[in-house]
């Protein structure tokens, strides 16, 4: 299957100018479309927030955005008779917005299975590190291998994400650590958005950890990435999102402060790594405004209460807690407080093998008490608001045609059955793709 190229710049369109009917294509009917209309950004959630509307139908531009959604038959009373394109739904089936994995390190080399038999037989993050493995073994086999392998096994990741219902993902760097290599990273993650069939939102993760055959101390090597990286980032364009981990094994609150700070100066967004171990991390995120914090596993009653009265999305990561047999993030709390809530799968080949947005979602809502529409939010409009966009993750006019469909009556199902249940077509701006 040939997919179309995909760009994230596009601009939220109110009114279109076409007014051909062929320009429209009503979709529909479907047993349920989940919406978000109007749904808050932050806090709790019920049902009643899921803008649910039964026996619905959705109308497209070919430009990629949505036009109306409403109930069926309204919509066929208003666009068909003007001669729009109708997309006849076969059998029970829910809508929904395209899911947006706000968290992920796909673009990696090699496995870490040696870390994770060591971390079954009881040894720690940390000593695994020690041991040789960790990140830095994960540095060494991304250095290692070629750009066609980094690109075949991207992809691949990449086709697995697609199907699944996700059409936005956030691909971080963070296995080159030098100058060079993270280039390297940041380039081909370029080249791949401009070639595939999902959105890919790059974000600069050189500050993942001092690397070990770096000499100079954490700080000299975050001022030589500001130095040496930074500008040639600016000068091509290759993102516009800084990261960085602050914890006990890669940078303090202090060395993160400096950088994080100097970040923004540039015009960088900011998102923190925080509170996975240890605390400090979400407290300075919201102190810098940075667009997320995630993580989040240590965070206590203080940081919750800050995060809640920010601006700052909490963004959990439970692929993390389930790959490291540790707790989840304090999801439940966090809504309680009025927190902004998404949910990330942290893809990566260390402590989040799984890989799998909805299943990791689904177990931790079991675990954490989260309402179906919580959940749900938290990979859709949410999961947007932790990318700093706001053309997605909601059924709504003007918004991106970004979209999902289960085979089923009932939306409760898609939780239900943890990730075993998966879309049978998938939208990306309008275009479709059955499974």
């Amino acid at each position: 299957m040939q997919y179309p190229a995909i760009s994230h710049t596009h601009k939220q369109k109110q009114m279109h100018s076409s007014k051909d009917p062929k320009a429209f294509s009503l979709i529909g009917p479907f047993s349920e479309v989940v919406t978000f209309n109007n749904a808050p950004l932050k806090g709790q959630l019920s049902e009643k927030e899921l803008g649910l509307i039964k026996h619905g139908g959705i109308v497209l531009h070919t430009d990629g955005t949505i036009i109306a959604v409403d109930e069926f038959t309204r919509l066929e009373q208003a666009y068909l008779k003007s001669g729009c394109h109708y997309r006849p739904v076969q059998g029970d089936q829910v809508l929904l917005p395209g899911f947006i994995d706000a968290h992920t390190h796909i673009l990696f080399g090699g496995n870490r299975a040696r870390d994770y038999g060591m971390r079954l037989a009881g040894k720690t993050y940390l000593e695994i590190a020690a041991a040789g493995g960790g990140i830095m073994q994960t540095v060494m086999d991304t250095r290692d291998a070629s750009e066609e392998e980094l690109n075949k096994a991207m992809q691949m990741r990449l086709q697995k994400m697609i199907l699944s219902g996700i059409t936005t993902v956030e691909v971080k760097t963070g296995y080159g650590l030098n100058t060079e290599q993270e280039l390297r990273l940041l380039n081909l993650l370029n080249d791949r958005k401009q070639n595939t069939h999902i959105d890919i939102i790059p974000t600069c993760l050189a500050a993942h950890m001092k690397p070990a055959d770096y000499p100079g101390s954490n700080s000299d090597y975050l001022s030589e990435m500001q130095l040496q990286l930074w500008p040639i980032i600016t000068g091509q364009k290759l993102t516009a999102r800084m990261d960085i981990f602050v914890e006990t094994s890669a940078f303090t609150v202090a060395e993160a402060r400096s950088y994080l700070t100097a970040a923004k100066k540039a015009g960088f967004d900011i998102t923190v790594h925080a509170d996975q171990f240890t605390p400090g991390g979400a407290a300075l995120a919201v102190q810098l405004g940075a667009v997320s914090a995630d993580h989040l596993e240590a965070s206590s009653a203080k940081e919750i209460d800050i995060l809640a009265k920010s601006e700052t999305v909490a963004t959990v990561l439970p692929g993390a807690s389930l790959g490291l047999g540790a707790p989840f993030a304090p999801a439940r709390k966090l809504l309680d407080a009025g927190a902004a809530l998404a949910i990330a799968s942290d893809w990566n080949p260390g402590s989040a093998p799984i890989g799998d947005l909805l299943t990791a979602t689904a177990l931790m809502s079991a675990y954490e008490k989260l309402h179906m529409a919580e959940a749900l939010a938290g990979v859709t409009f949410r999961a947007a608001s932790a990318l700093n966009l706001n053309d997605r993750g909601r059924l709504k006019a003007g918004y991106l045609a970004d979209m999902q469909a289960y085979s089923t009556k009932d939306y409760r199902d898609i939780l239900y059955y943890q990730g075993q249940l998966k879309p049978s077509i998938i939208w990306k701006k309008s275009k479709s793709y059955d499974q």
